[in-house]
C-alpha cells in the first residue's frame, strides 16, 4: 500500500529536507512500504496533515494530539532524541524565547507588556509553552502587551522578530538546533533570554486507518533507521511515551483555570 510521509515541522530548509526525505526512503524501504513524500507547505493547516487516513510518517505536535476530541487521532510511531546536550539523551525539548540581539531585551521579566510573536495557539512550542509557564509565575499580572500572529511557522516568527514587528518570541528548540547548524548567520543575530520547562517532543505518526501490522513495521524501522546526526542534529529515535503528553494538556487546563487563556 502506498502512504504518505512529510517533515513539515522540521524541514528547515532544502538541505534539511532532503535530509528528511532520505530517513523516509530507507524506512519505507526497510519496513517494506511504498512510503512516498507528500508536500504540504505553509500556509496549509498541519491540523489539514493530520486528518488524512494517507499519512503513514508524519510529525504531529504534543498539544494538539494531547488534546485530541473525536476519533481518527494519529498514532505515535517513533520520537526523535535531539543531540542537543540539555536534552539529554532524551525526546524531550523546550521554548527558546528569543529576542533581535542587538535589541535592549536581556531577560524575559523585561518583555512583560512588550510585542510578544506566535506561530499558532494550537501549538505547545510556539505558544503553550510559553504561556503555561507564565501562568505560574504572573500572579493575575498581564503577560505581554500585545501578540503578533498567529505566524503560522517559527520561521515567520524570526522574521518577524529580526524586522522589528515583534520584541520576542518562542522557538521550538529543535528547530532552533537546526537553524543553528545550517543558517548559523541568521541564529547569530538572535538571543536567547529564557527557556521554557522541557517535556516530550513532536512525534512521527501514522493515521489510525493505517492498518496495526503496517504502524507496527514503521515504527521498528524508524527505531532501527540510520540517520544523518550532523544534518538532522538527533541521535536516532526513541519509542513514544504517549503518557507523558498528557501533562501538555494538563498545564493548559490550568492556565486557563488561572485566567491566561491568551498571551495578551
Amino acid at each position: 500500500m502506498a502512504l504518505y510521509a512529510n517533515a513539515r515541522m522540521y524541514a528547515l530548509n532544502a538541505a534539511v529536507t532532503a535530509a528528511w526525505r532520505t530517513v523516509f526512503a530507507r524506512v519505507g524501504e526497510r519496513a517494506g512500504i511504498d512510503l512516498q513524500w507528500l508536500e504540504h507547505p505553509p500556509p496549509k493547516p498541519l491540523a489539514e496533515l493530520w486528518q488524512r487516513d494517507d499519512v503513514g510518517c508524519v510529525f504531529i505536535c504534543g498539544y494538539p494530539w494531547s488534546t485530541w476530541r473525536g476519533e481518527r487521532r494519529p498514532v505515535p510511531l517513533a520520537v526523535p532524541r535531539p543531540s542537543n546536550p540539555l536534552s539529554t539523551g532524551r525526546p524531550h525539548y523546550w521554548s527558546d524565547i528569543v529576542v533581535r540581539g542587538d535589541s535592549r531585551f536581556t531577560s524575559l521579566d523585561d518583555l512583560h507588556g512588550a510585542r510578544m510573536a506566535y506561530t499558532i495557539v494550537d501549538s505547545q512550542s510556539g505558544y503553550q509553552a510559553l504561556r503555561t509557564m507564565l501562568t505560574e509565575r504572573a500572579q493575575g499580572a498581564p503577560l505581554f502587551g500585545s501578540t503578533v500572529g498567529p505566524l503560522v511557522t517559527p520561521r515567520r516568527v524570526v522574521d518577524a522578530v529580526l524586522a522589528g514587528d515583534a520584541d520576542g518570541g518562542p522557538l521550538d528548540s529543535y528547530w532552533h538546533d537546526l537553524l543553528r547548524r545550517h543558517e548559523p548567520d541568521v541564529a547569530a543575530r538572535l538571543r536567547v533570554v529564557a527557556r521554557t520547562p522541557s517535556t516530550p517532543m513532536p512525534f512521527l505518526a501514522a493515521a489510525a486507518a493505517v492498518p496495526a501490522d503496517v504502524r507496527a513495521r514503521l515504527s521498528a524501522a524508524l527505531l532501527a533507521v540510520p540517520v544523518d546526526a550532523d544534518a538532522l542534529q538527533i541521535n536516532g529515535f526513541a519509542a513514544v511515551d504517549a503518557a507523558g503528553y498528557g501533562l501538555l494538556a494538563q498545564r493548559a487546563v490550568q492556565a486557563d483555570r488561572a485566567g491566561y487563556s491568551r498571551l495578551a
